[in-house]
């Protein structure tokens, strides 16, 4: 979506070419309770398997996450994972997966120290879903390692007065946060976070906006995969009826 003029982003292997197409980032929950229900819980094994069927079908970037957002995405209430047990979840299999992909790896976290000990095990990706907002300790780990960032729209609640003009503020305040910290801007990925701090209504207007966000002049992330919006849309169904 955003203009080519933007210079490309090396991550891992991967040269992102903005304006050429859309890149896929397919996603690996080693939790037991991925509200999308296709968590493989702590299996290294179980998580290669699903990454090289995930790389076999055009996946571009592997998105290892070891906390479960189902509390964003659909309101049911997860329960928050200690550092120590996010480690334990996802070193491993970051390990694993970046010595045997050719897919580069990503690593879901806002916790820095699962950052940084998932870069040194091979992850060439950083995704917040706090975009620095929740751990300040993040902005000297991305300053450090210098590998992509994707800095994620949040909030706690979903009071707006305009969905798109806050987001956009937010993201560009973020930004600014970010880059006045050492972090490079030529590095970050902005996500405007649907689902997550929004209410389904306020998701699908911001799908239907997102060039808005353009003037940010970054690239930028959209995860809607099997999300509550999309259920409200088609009806109410339940998660695993959501991948139109």
């Amino acid at each position: 979506m955003p203009s080519a003029s933007i210079a490309p982003i090396h991550c891992g292997s991967l040269t992102l070419e903005w304006g050429q197409r859309t890149y896929v980032m397919a996603v690996v929950n080693v939790t037991p309770d991925s509200f999308s229900n296709d968590g493989v819980a702590d299996d290294p094994q179980a998580a290669l398997e699903q990454a090289l069927r995930m790389e076999e079908e055009g996946a571009d970037i592997i998105d290892v996450g070891g906390e479960s957002t189902r509390r964003y995405n659909d309101r049911a209430g997860a329960v928050p994972v200690s550092v120590e047990e996010e480690l334990s979840r996802t070193v491993p299999v970051v390990e694993l997966l970046a010595r045997s992909l050719k897919t580069p790896v990503s690593i879901d976290t806002y916790k820095p120290e699962v950052a940084r000990q998932c870069v040194d095990a091979g992850a060439a990706m950083i995704n917040d879903v706090w975009g620095v907002a929740s751990e300040p300790a993040m902005l000297q780990v991305l300053a450090d390692t210098g590998v992509p960032y994707v800095l994620m729209h949040n909030r706690t609640g979903h009071e707006y007065g305009d969905v798109m003009t806050e987001i956009a503020r937010d993201l560009d305040a973020a930004l600014g946060r970010a880059t006045e910290s050492g972090v490079s801007l030529e590095k970050i990925i902005l996500d405007p976070g649907i689902g997550f701090g929004k209410a389904a209504d306020q998701s699908l207007e911001l799908e239907g906006h997102l060039t808005e966000l353009t003037s940010l002049n970054r690239p930028i992330l959209v995860g809607p995969s099997r999300k509550s919006h999309i259920g409200l849309a088609l009806g109410g169904l339940p998660v695993e009826e959501r991948l139109e």
